[in-house]
């Protein structure tokens, strides 16, 4: 801007001073052409400059922008991976909770039965300690079934009236002097075994 400003001044003070002197008019005016190509072309020089500058700093400020938005993506991508490392951590402690709960309630249930654990005793040799033992191979696993289903199947096998596979006389000899509230009993415990 300075360049165009100086030329300008310099081609008013040739033309002013080429009217004083002995040059002729074509002189002062080939003069004055020249000082004016010289005054365009310095602009042009500035324009161009300038356009390179104003470039220039929009590609570093697209640059900054793009960095600032890609750190702004990592930033929300990792605290995302921290809300759902501990939302799964959260879930996982309610679920190991929830289950410990449920343990704690069935060995109150099955430990507050002592009646019905009794009644049992007799049963771990074919059922096995845990209820999940198949009789002989051939019964179905008793441990965790209805209290209701099994209570309802020792009275058939105790009246003579169930018979699965083959099972039924020796059930019957198995349950036969139990009374009602020992097979209420043993059908609640068993129910409590999972």
């Amino acid at each position: 801007m300075k360049k165009l400003v100086i030329i300008s001044v310099a081609t008013v003070a040739v033309l002013t001073f080429s009217g004083c002197g002995n040059s002729s008019k074509e002189e002062t005016t080939k003069t004055a052409v020249e000082a004016t190509k010289k005054a365009t072309e310095a602009t042009k020089e500035v324009a161009a400059k300038t356009t390179d500058a104003v470039k220039e700093g929009a590609n570093k400020a697209v640059e900054a922008t793009k960095e600032a938005a890609g750190a702004v993506a990592d930033k929300a991508k990792e605290a995302a991976t921290k809300t759902t490392d501990a939302v799964k951590e959260g879930a996982n402690k309610a679920k190991e909770a929830a289950s410990d709960m449920a343990n704690k309630a069935k060995e109150a249930v099955a430990g507050g039965n002592e009646h019905g654990k009794a009644v049992f005793a007799k049963c771990v040799s074919c059922h096995g300690a845990d209820g999940k033992t198949k009789a002989l191979g051939k019964s179905e696993v008793i441990a965790g079934q209805n209290a209701a289903d099994l209570e309802k199947k020792i009275q058939e096998y105790k009246a003579g009236t169930r018979n699965v596979a083959g099972m039924g006389m020796l059930m019957k000899g198995q349950v036969g002097s139990l009374s009602d509230d020992d097979i209420k009993a043993v059908a609640e415990y068993i129910s409590t075994l999972k």
